[in-house]
């Protein structure tokens, strides 16, 4: 996965990491396979080099609500907003996110730019950060849990909790005693046929766990398509433990100051078009005062 330190454990649910290379429109690669010759992405004595007709991106085939090879999720929507601004061509090099995702993409110069990364991890060369969020409560809208905004709720303490392994609220439910009846999901699957998101969404629903905490993103999309809508909470009260906030930036090669360049002004250029794009898609997102984005405060005039 894109950072074996745990930061972006947060963010979705993996592949597993056999799957081979799929680049689209191009011919399929295999896993390890060099990049095609005369490729305007190798790099040649630390020249930086980006392919100036196509914006070539580094994406999950099956990780929605970020990406998949339907063209179907933010991230996907976020790359054509960005190649219909450049003028670009959009093509796409597919890999689950596993171990090796990093290498076998933006590494190997098969494509130029990963749409969502955590800011702070060494493996690419950060952009400015497009979109903050954290984790997520999620529970039935009619529920007497729906609004709780803090681990340490004394209506918890008895409650069956689902978590995803692995993932920063976990240290919580240990501090708060709650992880003895807590309901675990796989952080790595194969994406193919498994969804942890989807899976503690439908236990919430049938009623096999109380609540569960998700990845904002994640936390928003398929609580907002459940049948009927369930609630979502951000955790922003949580003392003590690690960070449940993140930054979300766009990754390239280290090689590549200037495109990260035109990547940051594109950011800068389009950040209300960016916020309605992630807001459509049930993304809680936060501003640097840890109040939530709404679409309301999208429409309103300075």
């Amino acid at each position: 996965m894109r950072n074996l330190a745990g930061c972006w454990l947060l963010s979705c649910a993996v592949a597993c990491c056999t799957l081979g290379v799929v680049s689209v429109p191009s011919a399929s690669l295999g896993q390890g396979a060099a990049a095609p010759a005369g490729s305007a992405s190798v790099l040649q004595g630390g020249l930086e080099l980006i392919d100036p007709k196509v914006l070539r991106v580094c994406a999950d085939p099956n990780s929605l609500p970020l990406s998949n090879d339907k063209g179907e999720g933010f991230e996907n929507k976020l790359a054509e907003l960005f190649a219909a601004k450049l003028g670009k061509r959009l093509s796409y090099t597919y890999y689950p996110e596993a171990t090796g995702f990093v290498r076998n993409t933006l590494g190997s110069y098969r494509c130029d730019v990963i749409m969502g990364f955590p800011q702070g991890d060494d493996l690419v060369l950060s952009t400015n950060p497009y979109f903050r969020s954290g984790y997520a409560f999620v529970a039935k809208s009619d529920s007497p849990l729906a609004g709780v905004d803090t681990l340490g709720d004394a209506r918890l303490k008895d409650k069956r909790l689902g978590i995803v392994a692995g993932t920063p609220p976990a240290t919580y439910l240990v501090m708060d005693g709650l992880m003895q009846k807590a309901k675990s999901y796989p952080l790595v699957v194969d994406t193919r046929y498994d969804s942890s998101p989807l899976a503690m969404i439908n236990d919430i629903k049938s009623g096999v766990i109380d609540a569960g905490i998700l990845w904002g993103p994640l936390a928003g999309y398929y609580a907002s398509r459940a049948n009927p809508p369930m609630h979502t909470t951000l955790l922003l009260k949580e003392k003590g433990g690690p960070g449940l906030v993140y930054r979300i930036v766009m990754g390239v090669r280290p090689s590549d100051a200037n495109w990260r360049r035109q990547l940051n002004q594109l950011i800068a250029d389009n950040q209300p078009a960016i916020n309605k794009l992630l807001l459509d898609y049930g993304v809680p997102i936060l501003n640097e005062q840890d109040q939530r984005i709404t679409a309301d405060a999208l429409t309103e005039k300075p």
